[in-house]
């Protein structure tokens, strides 16, 4: 079984001054990291980096420096899943199948951008939203997913801080 920790917009240092330390210890043990975007200072993906190895996207918010290291969407492939990560763009509404447009045979689809988590099927494909850990901003919960791979299947769980 591979344990994966799904993040997005933590906006730091704008949303917070770093991510809440609880939440790093949470993290232990996690076999990957994956963010969707909206880190906004790339350092996030160190510090997260000591707990789990870590793949990341830019988000509409992240800096020049970022962008320029991170690409807008990849595939990643987990226990023989393919899942598509990407941030998201415009207003919520429709934002499913603005992200679903971008990817083909991937079995779930990662994103951020709406702070409002969600786990849904949509034709076939897992789509998961983590919110963000630390911005209140958009959403009235903070949260992230915690997604475990096995025997095939794929069983998230959205946490709820």
């Amino acid at each position: 079984m591979k344990r994966l920790i799904l993040l997005a917009d933590t906006h730091i240092p704008k949303a917070a001054a770093a991510l809440p330390q609880g939440l790093l210890e949470s993290f232990k043990g996690a076999d990957m990291i994956l963010h969707a975007g909206d880190i906004v200072d790339i350092s996030v993906l160190d510090e997260l980096g000591t707990i789990a190895p870590v793949l990341a996207v830019a988000g509409n918010m992240d800096p020049p420096e970022a962008r320029a290291v991170l690409p807008d969407k990849r595939v990643i492939e987990v226990e023989g899943k393919l899942i598509g990560l990407i941030h998201g763009w415009g207003a919520p509404t429709g934002i499913e199948r603005r992200v679903m447009s971008r990817f083909s045979g991937v079995d779930a689809i990662v994103f951020g951008h709406t702070h409002k988590p969600l786990i849904e099927q949509h034709n076939g494909v897992l789509l998961l939203n983590p919110g963000t850990p630390d911005d209140s901003r958009f959403s009235d919960t903070l949260s992230y997913i915690e997604l475990k791979i096995d025997d095939g299947g794929m069983e998230p769980e959205i946490i709820r801080l």
